[in-house]
């Protein structure tokens, strides 16, 4: 996945530490500069690619981007079992 967008993040104006709080407030604080950054979507978007598991990146936390990532793969298990079955050719 490409990764140009990281120099554009707002990310790059605050200390690394912003975006690993410890507690929901610090949640906040990082929630705030992202929702203000033109990079959000392709942040959210590699961190859910890559399964990063700790900190804010695109505006979601750890638990928000799990959240994501589980429903996306329902969405894509329904979608696989509602497609009709192909058809199968009788070739006597």
């Amino acid at each position: 996945m490409e990764t140009d967008w990281m120099a554009k993040g707002k990310c790059r104006e605050v200390p690394p530490a912003t975006f690993f709080p410890s507690d929901g407030v610090g949640v906040e604080v990082a929630r705030r500069i992202c929702a203000t950054c033109p990079m959000q979507a392709p942040c959210l978007e590699y961190a859910l690619r890559n399964k990063i598991d700790h900190g804010v990146w695109g505006g979601a936390s750890e638990r928000e981007r799990r959240r994501i990532a589980r429903r996306r793969r329902l969405e894509g298990a329904a979608v696989t079992s509602t497609q009709a079955p192909r058809a199968v050719t009788d070739r006597r």
